[in-house]
């Protein structure tokens, strides 16, 4: 009984020599020691990649969707959809997959050798403004909220050359928005969307299927909205006049098909077509060649990458996986070769990180495929007529 009162007296004296010290917050460390100054071509040092909330790069994050008081030059934005799948469900993760994928990218300071400069370092504003909030419930609802939550975003004034005459159909200089998908059916809301900025435009298709099916043939069409699915939605756009006529290209094809009518269909639709095993014969320099020779450099051009042009050796993590595809390395090439273009756009899509391994190859993959759309992208500067190159 004594032992316990002593016990008491004891606590009891602790708590108020505790209660008697004040105690005065201590501010944390000081930034310098996080945000350290490199050496070289510098910058400063990124925070840890293992920290923080994940955005493409460690970009920063804007709401852009719920406020319209933020500029920029190029956007991220998630589409976070994969209802119109016909194989493997799962790219509605796509968005933050990627995001994942993407934390090393600047962890040296970002310089991309290739193509000479550093899309992180310089006076171009980029960032990424989250999610569009999509349902899984309803397809044709949910196409409509990509649609308009891309445009959104899309039809604000940039950050740089916000008054300077630009490309779209208006006269006016427009930011650039590039999605991370979701599966491959939200090319069509996005194309809606571009469609009301620059009109009909040219568009670069990296895949392993054709994608211009007929509902009839692809999905049997037995409602409106099966017709519009990840193999159908380049048909719609053709019929909604969304492409501009005979400068369209598809590049990593070796799907199987219904039969031959389908490359006279996919003709119709205003594609070219590269096949995966030309590059045995014509190598990267020649896939390059083709695609620049179709497109020209002058119009504007959407370009809509996916993840499937990879053999699933590189990226196994996707709807419809096909063999016989491009290394990671052949598809950066290619896609290096494309600097200097009028790229208003981009997408990726069909990531599906369930897939993945435990090494994240796809996601990997699929964010080093877009550091060099971004870095041609900042390499061409504002979209403005006569706009300038980027000494970066």
């Amino acid at each position: 009984m004594i032992t316990t009162v002593i016990g008491l007296l004891v606590l009891s004296a602790l708590s108020s020599a505790h209660g008697d010290h004040d105690q005065v917050p201590m501010a944390g460390p000081h930034k310098g020691l996080w945000y350290n100054t490199l050496p070289g071509d510098g910058g400063t040092q990124a925070d840890s990649v293992f920290s923080g909330i994940s955005t493409f790069g460690r970009l920063p994050y804007f709401p852009c969707l719920s406020s319209e008081d933020e500029s920029y030059d190029i956007a991220f934005l998630g589409a976070p959809f994969d209802t119109g799948t016909s194989y493997r469900p799962g790219a509605r993760f796509g968005p933050s997959g990627i995001r994942q994928g993407s934390r090393r990218l600047n962890l040296y300071g970002g310089y991309n050798v290739p193509l000479q400069a550093n899309p992180f370092h310089s006076d171009m504003k980029i960032m990424d403004c989250g999610d569009i909030p999509v349902t899984s419930y309803d397809n044709a609802w949910a196409i409509q909220q990509i649609e308009e939550g891309h445009n959104s975003v899309l039809m604000r004034k940039p950050f740089t050359d916000a008054h300077k005459v630009g490309l779209s159909r208006a006269g006016k200089t427009l930011p650039r928005v590039i999605t991370l998908g979701g599966d491959h059916t939200i090319t069509l809301p996005l194309l809606r969307s571009i469609n009301k900025a620059y009109g009909p435009v040219t568009v670069i298709h990296f895949d392993s299927h054709l994608d211009t099916w007929k509902p009839k043939v692809f999905g049997g069409s037995p409602s409106q909205v099966a017709a519009v699915n990840h193999g159908t939605y380049f048909y719609h756009a053709a019929m909604e006049g969304l492409l501009k006529n005979d400068t369209n290209i598809h590049a990593g094809i070796r799907t199987t098909l219904s039969g031959p009518s389908d490359y006279e269909n996919d003709g119709y639709c205003g594609f070219e077509i590269v096949e995966a095993r030309e590059i045995d014969t014509i190598g990267t320099d020649g896939i390059i060649k083709k695609i620049r020779d179709r497109v020209g450099t002058e119009n504007p051009v959407y370009l809509s990458i996916d993840i499937d042009t990879l053999d699933p050796a590189f990226a196994p993590a996707t709807g419809t996986p096909e063999t016989g595809g491009w290394s990671t390395r052949e598809l950066r090439t290619i896609i290096r070769g494309l600097d200097g273009l009028n790229f208003i756009g981009a997408d990726i899509v069909e990531v599906a990180p369930a897939y993945d391994t435990n090494a994240e190859l796809s996601t990997m993959a699929a964010a080093d495929v877009l550091y060099e759309v971004l870095t041609i992208m900042v390499k061409k500067g504002p979209l403005s007529v006569g706009g300038r190159s980027h000494e970066l």
